[in-house]
């Protein structure tokens, strides 16, 4: 799909945008995103297990991308449209021996495979080019790019803290109880995983240099930002325990390459302070665990210019309207869309998110 001047001419604007808000600098307006919306992978087959050839795994990728850029270019949004290479959390826990569990309707996860300290401390640590998985991802990506050419931008699949791989690894139950009595196993365990996140990461880097890193919601992010990590266990911890077990991965990952994003669905508003002590913390994306935006507080804690960027996702324009009506001065959007189900869906939801941006602050969205 070699890119058209047209096409070519909207990547660089909205890319200038995404730049703009991600590096602190003035800005103008908030950006808005229309997500297109992706086949299950429980339909197409996960493809980092599967034995299928990854050559059969191709045409979904690139027809997703396809797709994606047609709904954007009809909306006329402020998307960077990339390829979601898209994968279950299961992948980094399948390298270090967890087995994966298909669900007939549902993305895939992996089963617990340790129940003690003692069997967290038997499991070795993998080197990278042994991690079928990880190097299937890689595979896949430079698949997709000999398809649809060099310039074209790839996504990265999900993307664990170490410590939320160690979750999944742990029978939760004896891991949570460990965190009190053995916590040097739990750190051992999740130093492993932490390990193999930032090789991965590293070596996807060097590969793709064309990457986004945005990974929940699908979000453009400059190519030379650091990774986006889903950080969803602190939600079970105190601030005290999370400053012990997981924020010294985070202030390790942004060391390594020079920012860190974040997705949390967890109830984790007593985090947030703490996540304000990461360094270049520069992203952020939450789902308002049963509260709603209205009465979410993350805006109250990360909002304001010295913040990270808000990307919330999945949102109508009364969330919009709500969340600019509580952001202090300063605090830049990025606002994602559900995934509309056709090109008319996509322009009613940007026409209608504008509306509702200009409503609650004029000029947010011109």
């Amino acid at each position: 799909m070699p890119m058209n001047e047209k096409l070519t001419s909207r990547l660089e604007r909205n890319r200038a945008l995404h730049r703009a808000i991600f590096s602190r600098g003035p800005v103008t307006r908030h950006a808005f995103v229309v997500q297109g919306p992706m086949q299950p992978i429980w339909q197409i087959g996960d493809y980092t297990t599967s034995d299928r050839p990854i050559a059969e795994f191709v045409p979904f990728f690139v027809e997703d991308y396809r797709r994606w850029v047609a709904l954007s270019e009809a909306a006329d949004d402020d998307a960077v449209p990339h390829v979601r290479l898209m994968t279950g959390t299961h992948v980094y826990a399948v390298c270090f021996g967890a087995k994966p569990h298909f669900y007939p309707d549902n993305n895939p996860y992996a089963e617990a495979c340790v129940a003690t300290a003692a069997e967290a401390d038997r499991i070795p640590e993998p080197k990278l080019e042994e991690c079928r998985p990880l190097m299937r991802v890689m595979e896949l990506a430079a698949a997709v790019r000999r398809e649809l050419g060099p310039e074209v931008t790839l996504g990265p699949p999900d993307v664990q803290t170490g410590f939320d791989t160690a979750c999944i690894l742990w029978d939760k139950t004896d891991m949570l109880c460990a965190m009190i009595e053995q916590p040097e196993a739990v750190k051992r365990l999740a130093g492993k995983c932490a390990r193999l996140l930032q090789a991965f990461i590293a070596t996807f880097r060097r590969e793709f240099s064309n990457t986004t890193f945005g990974h929940c919601p699908s979000t453009w992010t400059p190519p030379e930002f650091g990774p986006w990590v889903s950080n969803d266990e602190c939600g079970n911890m105190s601030p005290e325990m999370f400053e012990e077990f997981c924020l010294p991965e985070l202030v390790g990952l942004s060391q390594a390459f020079g920012s860190v994003g974040m997705h949390c669905c967890a109830n984790a508003r007593h985090q947030f302070a703490q996540f304000r002590r990461i360094p270049n913390f520069y992203a952020f994306n939450r789902v308002p665990t049963g509260v709603g935006w209205e009465q979410d507080i993350a805006l109250d804690v990360l909002g304001g210019p010295d913040g990270p960027v808000m990307v919330p996702g999945w949102c109508t324009p009364e969330d919009i309207a709500t969340l600019l009506r509580k952001a202090q001065p300063g605090t830049r959007f990025i606002f994602n869309s559900a995934a509309p189900e056709n090109e008319e869906g996509a322009r009613q939801w940007l026409e209608g998110a504008r509306a509702a941006a200009d409503a609650a602050v004029p000029g947010s969205s011109r």
